[in-house]
């Protein structure tokens, strides 16, 4: 009951990737119909990754206090709402406005999903389980890029706006039909104990704690740095080597299919790495992938170093949403929820300084630029990960 229980979160997470990364294809496209910058069109990716990002101070205690599976489900139903309004916007700043929209509701489907998921799994078990729940999310970001351009081209931007909204809706029955069909997924909703009000202090005081500060702190960077350029390479595809969105799209899920290749061997990644080998790997990985991908020549080129920067995001990034779990056990959803809060901010900042960037200098100064800080994260945060464990010895 618990692994169709996860796969139903896994769907929810495979449709707020999609998401997330649909408009990534279809940003010149954008700047083309609404006559701005590359950069400016931008500001539709910003804009959902920061209501993305702050909603997380309401829903982290909502969940703690009403049930996670219960608020993933609500929110995946409320997600159809703003993803059709995104779909009819009659101009470039009303689209901006929907996806904020979209983003307050699409945010709380993943850090909820991993939150519940800590509650009901065992910590040796974690890991491996929420590597194979990132599959959906792995998974939908491919669709998001890939299809995104391949609708765009033939039938235009709103299209993947349609086709995500009709699936917010029916993988929202399926949540509804199995809270009420699995007594497990009403697990974790504390509603003697916990307020909202008591959420939000609890999430704040969460900040008192060094672990806490570290892990979100590491996290604000790598999305800064990951996100913020990751946006961008559909558009580096297009403009450099003059593809249609098409082609881009589908040569950027090479990234789905690297964190896929993670994905399926995450247990002998762990025992064979560990979490601090994992994080100095994942870091090389991404250096090495955006290395690739600044310097690579011709365009079938970038597909091996898109797929790197897969296998490299998931490792650093699989290593800290499993210690984002275990942080604060106490108050999971709100420290998960803290997490994900971090992480958008650090990705609408992110996307805001690379849009300015590209517009000055072009994308390859920005991944040559998070090639070096995403090394240099990746080996801090193992070294983090070394105090940690002498000062849980000691």
């Amino acid at each position: 009951m618990t692994n169709r229980a996860v796969f139903l979160l896994s769907l929810a997470a495979f449709a707020s990737a999609a998401s997330l990364r649909a408009t990534d294809t279809l940003l010149p496209q954008l700047a083309a119909e609404f006559s701005v910058t590359t950069g400016s069109a931008a500001s539709v990716v910003t804009a959902f990754a920061i209501s993305y990002g702050l909603l997380q101070a309401i829903y982290g205690p909502l969940g703690d206090r009403y049930g996670k599976y219960l608020m993933v489900c609500a929110t995946t139903l409320a997600s159809a709402l703003g993803t059709f309004a995104c779909a009819a916007a009659p101009t470039l700043d009303v689209l901006v406005l929907a996806r904020f929209g979209a983003g307050a509701t699409v945010g709380a489907l993943i850090p909820l999903s991993m939150a519940w998921i800590g509650d009901v799994v065992a910590y040796e078990q974690r890991q491996a389980l929420i590597a194979r729940f990132l599959l959906g999310q792995i998974l939908g970001t491919a669709f998001g890029q890939s299809v995104a351009g391949v609708l765009g081209e033939h039938y235009g931007w709103r299209a993947i706006f349609i086709v995500l909204g009709v699936l917010y809706l029916v993988v929202g029955t399926l949540l509804l039909l199995e809270l009420r069909n699995n007594p497990i997924t009403r697990r974790s909703a504390n509603e003697a104990t916990v307020t909202i009000g008591a959420g939000l202090a609890r999430m704040a005081g969460l900040l008192t704690q060094r672990w806490v500060r570290i892990v979100i702190g590491t996290v604000f960077l790598e999305g800064m740095m990951m996100f913020g350029s990751i946006a961008f390479i559909p558009t580096h595809l297009q403009q450099r080597f003059s593809l249609g969105p098409a082609v881009a799209g589908a040569m950027v899920s090479a990234y789905a299919v690297g964190g896929v290749l993670y994905a399926l061997s995450a247990k002998r990644f762990v025992a064979g790495l560990g979490e601090r080998g994992l994080a100095a790997g994942g870091g090389l990985a991404l250096a090495a992938g955006y290395l690739w991908l600044a310097l690579a020549p011709v365009a079938w080129a970038s597909v091996p170093g898109i797929a790197l920067i897969g296998v490299g995001f998931y490792m650093l990034h699989n290593t800290l949403q499993v210690n984002a779990t275990q942080m604060a056990p106490a108050a999971r959803g709100s420290a998960v929820s803290l997490f994900a809060l971090c992480l958008f901010t650090g990705q609408s900042v992110g996307v805001w300084l690379a849009g300015r960037v590209v517009d000055a200098y072009g994308t390859a100064v920005v991944f040559l630029a998070v090639s070096l800080g995403l090394a240099l994260l990746g080996f801090s945060f193992r070294w983090q990960l070394n105090i940690q464990a002498r000062s849980a010895r000691a």
